[in-house]
């Protein structure tokens, strides 16, 4: 049986995300980014079109890798200025019924503690339809710009960010017990203080001794997501993440990354089909072929290639401002984004990527595919990258803002939709069931679900919240 196609939209907020140099264009409306109705008209507009989310991308960091140097960041505006993406959320969310919001936030960054109440909040003012895309970070920048001296080395964030989760799930599923909660005017008794319980959590990373300061919200923990495709990534998907974003530019890395990261999951103790894989990629639609390559050749002549340059060497942390044009990108590892390292230079051994190619790829679309045509040539492409894949859908990047999703809501969805391969009306229920249908909570089996408060004074979480849903 053949699945639904499901579709993110994949945005920032900033004027350059994955099309350097496009807010150039005369249709373009990104430098709006300041303006909320900028925001809550995409919202709309998404809705329309029956997207399940809105993956908001985020970077804490200049991107001053390429020449060693951020103006070029700067110059072109490349990812730069970012605002922050948790304050969009709850505008859209009162212009909108149905749609989620994926949310990029770094646990390099934040205190869990203060972090766990500003999700808990937003999953209560969106009635349970957020996400959280969980990220470790990969710019020196940032970490110095915090006070740290520099970015952890690449694992030890992953460990970090394992404690960072648990402390978390120990806030979101067990400090507050279902039916803490009375709102009992009569007797005056708001919650039963008996049944809210302080985490005591003493990990490697993270010490904390205090109960969530939120009742608990439609979904508890939100939607996880997570973007990391390195080993070390893999790993920390299978134990976390029901939805995965990856970057793949063919279907062989792709379905190489979606088995690898399914089968992780079951040695979990997970099944297979909890963890959902979302690939990046860029579609340019016309009504016809024709129509589409010629979109496309104007886009083309916006792409800022020292601006794509720029971006690409961040996600990797090569200095690819020292590499001639037509130079091969040689495999370097480094203490950025692996995952990017390995797609373009070992992931697929067929190809040797120049650095003038990578600009040219990278220029529109970021790390991710793009396809250019007509609405039945776009979805036959589609098809067959889920179908080749096993994959669940895609996180699609915009050119031209918000042309590009106007022309997905209306040439490609209804393509989609007379093909029996993409929804005529939302489901029901919070984002989680949305996806999964299968109720708000973590599925049982999921790490969230199997922590306990580390105090012997206090219960273990909660055994009969699982068997009496």
């Amino acid at each position: 049986m053949t699945k639904d196609i499901r579709l993110n939209a994949f945005i920032m907020n900033t004027v350059g995300h994955v099309a350097p140099g496009l807010w150039t264009h005369p249709r373009d409306h990104t430098a709006d980014y300041r303006r909320l109705t900028y925001w809550t008209e995409l919202a709309q507009l998404l809705e329309r079109g029956l997207f399940d989310g809105m993956f908001i991308a985020d970077v804490i960091g200049v991107y001053d890798v390429f020449h060693g140097d951020r103006d070029f960041a700067i110059r072109h505006a490349a990812q730069v200025p970012v605002n922050d993406p948790l304050q969009l959320v709850t505008a859209m969310a009162l212009v909108t019924r149905h749609l989620g919001f994926g949310v990029t936030s770094s646990v390099s960054y934040e205190h869990p503690y203060t972090f766990a109440r500003r999700i808990s909040t937003l999953d209560h003012l969106t009635e349970g339809r957020i996400g959280w895309n969980i990220v470790t970070s990969y710019l020196d920048s940032g970490a110095r710009s915090v006070g740290q001296d520099a970015l952890a080395a690449h694992d030890d964030r992953y460990a970090y960010a394992d404690d960072y989760l648990d402390v978390c799930y120990k806030l979101w599923e067990a400090s507050w017990e279902d039916d803490a909660v009375l709102r009992d005017r009569s007797r005056g008794v708001f919650a039963d203080p008996d049944k809210v319980h302080a985490i005591r959590h003493r990990g490697p990373h993270f010490h904390v001794d205090g109960v969530h300061l939120c009742e608990p919200s439609p979904q508890r923990t939100p939607v996880l997501y997570q973007a990391g495709g390195s080993g070390r990534g893999r790993q920390f998907a299978a134990r976390h993440a029901e939805a995965v974003f990856i970057g793949a530019p063919t279907t062989a890395i792709l379905k190489t990354y979606v088995d690898s990261v399914r089968a992780s999951a079951v040695a979990q103790g997970r099944a297979a089909d909890d963890v959902k894989v979302f690939n990046m990629h860029t579609v340019v639609l016309g009504r016809t072929d024709a129509e589409a390559e010629e979109k496309h050749r104007d886009y083309r002549r916006h792409v800022n290639r020292d601006a794509a340059l720029t971006l690409l060497s961040g996600w990797t942390g090569i200095d690819l401002g020292k590499y001639e044009l037509d130079e091969p990108l040689r495999h370097v590892k480094t203490n950025a984004g692996q995952s990017a390292v390995e797609t373009f230079s070992t992931a697929d051994p067929a190809r040797t990527w120049t650095i003038r190619e990578l600009a040219d790829w990278v220029g529109i679309g970021g790390r991710g595919p793009v396809t250019v045509g007509s609405p039945a040539a776009v979805a036959d492409e589609l098809e067959a990258w889920m179908d080749e894949t096993g994959s669940d859908g895609f996180n699609l990047g915009s050119v031209v803002m918000p042309e590009t999703f106007k022309d997905v809501v209306e040439l490609l969805v209804p393509e989609l939709q007379r093909r029996g391969r993409y929804k005529r009306d939302y489901a029901a229920g919070t984002f989680r069931d949305k996806l999964f249908g299968r109720g708000p909570r973590l599925a049982p089996s999921h790490r969230g679900r199997q922590v306990k408060i580390d105090d012997a004074g206090e219960p273990a979480a909660r055994e009969s919240v699982a068997a009496g849903e």
